[in-house]
């Protein structure tokens, strides 16, 4: 096996995908008010091109497949699409970031088909918080899916928040309590500068250290637990079923050091970082024809032309354009 290194010294590992631009809700951090206009259906991957390129990363090294959106949920047959790229074998984890809203009548067939686990995204455990945060009344049918998820062994669940300063800091100790009586892993994660945010909002950011020291005034010392394949540096409440996580991703001087993740969009375009613009087509080359060898050619380049570090700076506008590219497009 030959695996993907990219020129900075750092393995592969890792691949994100979005299998659609579609979301049922309209977060504010995400989405402009008017919200946006859909790719064309036959502009996005169909299943088996995703998997066409996933087989060929998994053959390179690839250990970790996280299946993201817009809202994965939303696409039809994910259940299949589950089962299809759990049979390739060579993974030790394949997971899937979703909003909640679908997963409670999906959580059991998904796990039968082969998916270890879920993260829900969740920035307030406040009904009307979340009514305004994300422009949908679906609170209720979150709960559900974590629970269903949880039921169903989709474990442990992670619960992604958005920490943002004014919204939901208030709430940095009742998400961190859920992990002393539950085993769920909580990961607060920075506000970072995408989606249809076209000015860093420098003033709602909440570092990681400070959610850390937040939560370690109320439940005292936290301790370090074995950091994993993914960005985020895990905790523990002494005693605790369940984790803390923080993804430092604008604050973490090294955040970029050991990264090990590469990105493909719904459209096929492979994103060596999130913050910046540069990309490979993969699709128009795989629907002219293209030989499995010239397409981990290209799999190849774009591991080589990933930056060193994302070069995110407090104060910029645009860095270097990815704010105007919508989460949704690029994956969560």
């Amino acid at each position: 096996m030959n695996p993907l290194i990219d020129l900075h010294g750092r393995q592969i590992r890792y691949v994100r995908i979005s299998i659609t631009d579609r979301c049922n809700l309209r977060c504010r951090y995400c989405m402009p008010v008017g919200g946006v206009d859909w790719v064309p259906h036959e502009q996005v991957l169909s299943y088996e091109e995703m998997l066409r390129i996933l087989r060929i990363c998994i053959a390179r090294g690839v250990e970790k497949v996280r299946i993201t959106g817009g809202e994965p949920l939303l696409r039809r047959d994910i259940v299949g699409f589950i089962s299809q790229l759990n049979s390739t074998g060579g993974l030790k984890d394949l997971t899937l970031t979703t909003n909640g809203i679908l997963l409670e009548p999906l959580a059991l067939p998904m796990k039968e088909a082969g998916l270890r686990r879920v993260n829900v995204s969740l920035d307030t455990l406040d009904r009307k918080k979340f009514a305004y945060i994300t422009r949908v009344d679906a609170f209720d049918k979150v709960i559900r899916g974590i629970c269903a998820a949880q039921e169903h062994g989709l474990t442990p669940v992670k619960i992604n928040v958005v920490a943002i300063r004014g919204f939901n800091d208030g709430e940095i100790e009742d998400f961190a309590r859920l992990t002393t009586t539950l085993p769920v892993e909580v990961r607060f994660i920075e506000l970072m500068p995408v989606g249809c945010i076209t000015k860093y909002p420098e003033h709602e950011n909440i570092s990681a250290e400070e959610i850390r020291d937040i939560i370690e005034r109320r439940f005292g010392p936290l301790d370090q637990m074995k950091r994993g394949l993914g960005p985020a540096w895990m905790y523990r409440i002494p005693g605790a079923p369940g984790n803390v996580g923080l993804i430092g991703a604008l604050s973490e001087r090294d955040f970029c050091g050991s990264c090990n993740r590469i990105r493909i969009t719904a459209t096929g375009q492979l994103r060596p970082c999130l913050f910046s613009e540069d990309q490979i087509d993969l699709r128009g080359p795989m629907r002219s024809g293209i030989s499995d060898t010239d397409l981990e050619g290209l799999i190849e380049e774009g591991v080589r032309r990933k930056p060193p570090g994302h070069g995110v700076c407090r104060g910029m506008d645009l860095f270097h354009g990815v704010a105007r590219t919508r989460m949704s497009d690029l994956g969560g």
